[in-house]
């Protein structure tokens, strides 16, 4: 294992199979882990108390496991001693920095985050968002780890009916199994239904076809239901994947593509194609803003913030096209 790596994306599922990865490499007798793995909140310490933690020398095992979460959060201004202990790492020590989301620029950052430039950039990796395709055979791919054989079926129509987020991805796979029974291995269409159920799909679209409209009463009274049974991140990523469609659809008719094309591209009848092209036309320049703010919300609810009252203003606020 290298003495230090940086892993950096909004995919927490893939960091924490990664810190497993390493936890099992590293400590194959799980009786030492208690000895020689430290997992550290970036949030509740400083950089000079992590590099003290990396420094320190290994009792009863060969090598330290120091994981350090939420990197994102770590003072520049109080780097220094990190930044010197990554520039010369204690030989016994495996310092993982985990941060939850991207540290380039990109839509929140002005600058790079300090720490893409104090590790060394062979030790950085960056974890991209799966999507579409990929994303359901990762699910499948995991599933069979588990020993759970998933139809290709059942994954579309957990990442329609859930979002991309993956830990719930993986929960609600785990639901549905035990749904076909105690021994069941097998998770077809009529677990995930019996799991999901329908009428979160219905309250889904609900919501989103009240929001397209700008009917506030309508899409308000819809997300107080689905707030007593679906989580809270799951509503908002439907709420952003929607917002995204419209903007490729956007993006894709400036570029000249037709309805005909975009139905293709989409794998939706023409009819909704042309609809989603009226509707793209319609929302003009507030696109971008409005998936800003979904960000935002995403930012609040993964920060402790009050998930009624979030998503609520959300809601209001696309309905008014703000």
């Amino acid at each position: 294992m290298p003495p230090v790596t940086l892993l950096h994306g909004p995919d927490h599922q893939a960091l924490d199979d990664a810190l497993a990865a390493v936890t099992r490499r590293l400590f194959p007798d799980q009786a030492l882990l208690a000895l020689g793995r430290e997992i550290i909140d970036a949030r509740e310490t400083t950089p000079e108390a992590i590099a003290l933690a990396a420094e320190t020398m290994p009792l009863g095992v060969t090598m330290r496991l120091v994981a350090v979460r939420h990197c994102e959060a770590l003072d520049v201004r109080k780097a220094d001693p990190l930044r010197a202990y990554i520039a010369r790492p204690a030989p016994t020590s495996c310092l993982m920095l985990l941060a939850d989301e991207l540290l380039s620029v990109n839509r929140d950052r002005k600058v790079a985050h300090w720490l893409l430039e104090a590790v060394p950039s062979a030790a950085v990796v960056t974890l991209a968002p799966l999507t579409g395709a990929a994303l359901r055979e990762w699910l499948r791919q995991r599933a069979a780890e588990e020993g759970l054989t998933v139809t290709d079926e059942a994954a579309r129509l957990l990442v329609t009916w859930i979002g991309e987020d993956r830990v719930t991805l993986l929960s609600e796979l785990r639901k549905a199994a035990l749904a076909g029974g105690p021994d069941n291995v097998a998770v077809g269409t009529n677990e995930v239904k019996a799991v999901v159920g329908e009428h979160r799909v219905s309250g889904i679209f609900d919501l989103t076809r009240a929001v397209e409209h700008g009917d506030a009463a309508a899409a308000l009274a819809t997300l107080d239901g689905l707030l007593a049974s679906v989580e809270p991140l799951v509503i908002l990523s439907l709420l952003a994947r929607d917002l995204r469609r419209t903007l490729s659809v956007r993006e894709w008719s400036a570029r000249g593509q037709g309805p005909d094309q975009i139905s293709r591209m989409l794998r939706v009848p023409p009819p909704v194609a042309k609809a989603l092209v009226a509707r793209a036309s319609a929302v003009g320049d507030r696109l971008p803003r409005q998936l800003a703010r979904c960000w935002h919300v995403e930012r609040r609810l993964k920060s402790s913030g009050e998930p009624r009252a979030e998503l609520t203003a959300l809601v209001a606020e696309l309905c008014a096209g703000a």
